[in-house]
């Protein structure tokens, strides 16, 4: 088998939810059943980028995961696109054997056997802003097959107040879920600067929105990979 892979780089720090600041290496796959509105990273979604990404063993994979970290057991993070529409069971596999630590992030629209094998699943359903539509019934699916993962949680990017609105609708279908909300990024080019004071503006009105509803469900934070580097890719 092989698998479609954007970029593999780290270690670095995981940027944001709930390993925010973690070291980790990420594996970025290529592909994705979404076209949100305000993506990040295009280059592994978009199929005209197809050109870019490698076909690689899960055993090509674990090699350069193994350079990188030059075998220091730590958190592997599956990445996209989404995730999700490949297996990355035998990498999983292979990694937890060595002692490493594996999360995955996924939009929750399908559903993994290997889900179970995670450390920290991480379902992020996409807001009205982004453009999608969630299948709630996937999305549950998606929660069932992660519910052996040492944890689950939810995060969502919220844009103005329709998100808003939206993520205390989202949360309500899975209440016993932890829940991490970011302010979203406009500016996804990884050649034009981020307006840090607009992010920052964003993020204190979201902070104040929810303090003042008391909802005191969510952590509230921001991208900390976006404040330190911008939009720049392998970072």
């Amino acid at each position: 088998m092989s698998l479609r892979i954007a970029e593999i780089f780290g270690p670095t720090i995981q940027g944001e939810g709930a390993l925010i600041g973690e070291p980790t290496v990420f594996v970025r796959a290529g592909g994705c059943d979404y076209r949100c509105s305000w993506c990040d990273s295009l280059h592994a979604v978009d199929s005209s980028h197809r050109h870019s990404w490698a076909s690689m063993s899960p055993e090509a994979v674990w090699n350069e995961v193994l350079r990188l970290s030059e075998g220091e057991p730590l958190t592997i993070s599956l990445s996209g696109g989404n995730p999700a529409i490949q297996d990355f069971g035998p990498l999983i596999a292979r990694g937890r054997a060595a002692g490493y630590r594996f999360a995955c992030e996924t939009q929750g629209s399908v559903a993994r056997s290997w889900f179970a094998e995670l450390d920290t699943l991480v379902l992020s359903p996409k807001p009205p802003s982004s453009g999608e539509t969630v299948d709630w019934d996937a999305f549950a699916k998606c929660v069932s097959a992660g519910s052996a993962a040492r944890q689950t949680v939810v995060k969502i990017v919220i844009f103005d107040e329709i998100d808003y609105q939206w993520a205390k609708q989202a949360h309500a279908l899975h209440a016993h879920l932890p829940l991490y909300l970011q302010p979203g990024n406009p500016e996804v080019d990884p050649e034009t600067p981020v307006d840090l004071q607009a992010l920052a503006a964003r993020l204190e009105w979201l902070t104040e929105r929810a303090m003042g509803d008391r909802w005191f469900t969510p952590r509230i934070l921001p991208q900390l990979h976006v404040l330190i580097w911008g939009n720049k890719r392998g970072v």
